[in-house]
């Protein structure tokens, strides 16, 4: 026979410990909420490293150009009419290389002179390649089959950063005959691919320096104490200072065990909620519309029609019978057409919304792009668009 096992807790304390567990799970909810709605907040806000938001000053490109000749073409060269400077260039180089041409006439049919641009990457060191674009700069037909030969690659300066030379790859061509003639992508420019030698490199101690400058690629004052914020809570205090709306200084501080390279690398990963001004960016010419996230609008009313006139003119021809005397008229037979939209309505878009509420407001009256991009400018000059507007 099985005895019943007297309880442990009494009923106050089993309601107690019932009480308690009850809170623990309503705080676990609560806990559970607060932190859905902190991602919800954090997933809204758009987040970026510093390395993708600015440029480090000293690491950057320099554009580099040069004149040379591509030979090698198929009758597709410069014609000495339109472009006399390729015979000239042509006859200067042959001189050069010791081949005597002196005065003597030739056709340039299979040559073609050329710009040569080539970005020349930071740090590039002697020896190293770089790639060169080279586009026709006479009447040149296609450059598809042609070579370039040695082409000095000038700095802003006029000294020599590198010497191209190489196959030019060309994406397009042109077919053309008696009667017909097929263009695809453009024959005139090509590309080689690790064309060019890097000659002289550009002095440049960035591992020296004490202090270096973070350059804002969209200036903003808030976005500039951000980054000095964060940069200061990770290093330590004095190692940012925002200097203006697109300029952060670093400096070394005495505290940093490292040079400049490792402090560039150990804040360049660090993230960041850039701010933006509220802009509306308006194309006319493509019917483009960009709005940020920003934009709000003051309570404004947005009353949207469209008056369209058509005419049509169907003149019909009037002529007697066989055997009448008579003569042969044009009689004007004219249908003229009103649209004028009765539905049009009268919105009302409220105080501070979205731009999601304002797209949906304007899309619901029907309204199309070129006819938004009026109604905006519109808006703005009643004072009731807080945004700026940019027309491209």
């Amino acid at each position: 026979m099985n005895e019943k096992r007297p309880s442990r807790h009494t009923a106050k304390e089993k309601a107690f410990i019932d009480s308690i567990y009850f809170y623990l799970r309503l705080f676990c909810a609560v806990f559970v909420l607060i932190g859905l709605w902190f991602t919800a907040i954090n997933s809204a806000e758009a987040t970026s490293r510093i390395k993708d938001i600015v440029d480090f000053e000293g690491i950057r490109e320099n554009q580099l150009v040069g004149y040379g000749l591509v030979v090698g073409l198929n009758g597709t060269g410069d014609s000495l009419n339109n472009a006399p400077f390729t015979e000239q260039s042509l006859r200067v180089m042959l001189n050069r290389l010791g081949a005597g041409v002196g005065d003597n006439d030739f056709s340039t049919a299979n040559v073609a002179a050329v710009m040569v641009t080539a970005n020349l990457p930071p740090f590039a060191t002697a020896g190293s390649r770089i790639d060169v674009n080279v586009s026709a700069l006479g009447d040149a037909g296609s450059l598809r089959g042609g070579t370039l030969l040695v082409t000095q690659l000038l700095g802003a300066g006029g000294d020599v950063y590198a010497l191209a030379q190489g196959p030019v790859a060309i994406a397009g061509f042109a077919v053309q005959g008696d009667a017909a003639s097929l263009v695809q992508g453009v024959p005139t420019s090509g590309r080689i691919t690790n064309g060019a030698i890097v000659e002289r490199e550009i002095p440049f101690q960035l591992a020296s320096l004490r202090k270096v400058r973070l350059a804002l690629r969209n200036p903003d004052l808030t976005t500039s104490r951000r980054i000095a914020k964060t940069i200061n809570a990770f290093i330590g205090r004095g190692t940012a200072e925002p200097l203006d709306p697109a300029t952060v200084q670093l400096r070394l501080t005495p505290n940093f065990d490292g040079n400049i390279v490792d402090l560039l690398t150990d804040i360049e990963q660090l993230i960041i909620t850039p701010d933006q001004v509220a802009r509306v960016v308006i194309d006319e010419q493509t019917g483009t519309i960009v709005m940020g996230r920003d934009v709000k609008v003051s309570q404004v009313a947005v009353a949207q029609g469209n008056l369209t006139l058509l005419v049509t003119e169907n003149p019909q021809v009037s002529q007697p019978n066989a055997l009448a005397d008579g003569d042969t008229v044009v009689v004007p037979r004219t249908t003229i057409q009103v649209d004028d939209p009765v539905d049009a309505k009268l919105g009302i878009i409220d105080e501070g919304v979205t731009l999601k509420d304002l797209v949906d407001g304007l899309n619901a009256l029907g309204i199309g792009p070129r006819d938004m991009i009026t109604i905006l400018q519109s808006i703005k000059s009643a004072g009731a668009l807080q945004a700026e507007i940019e027309v491209l």
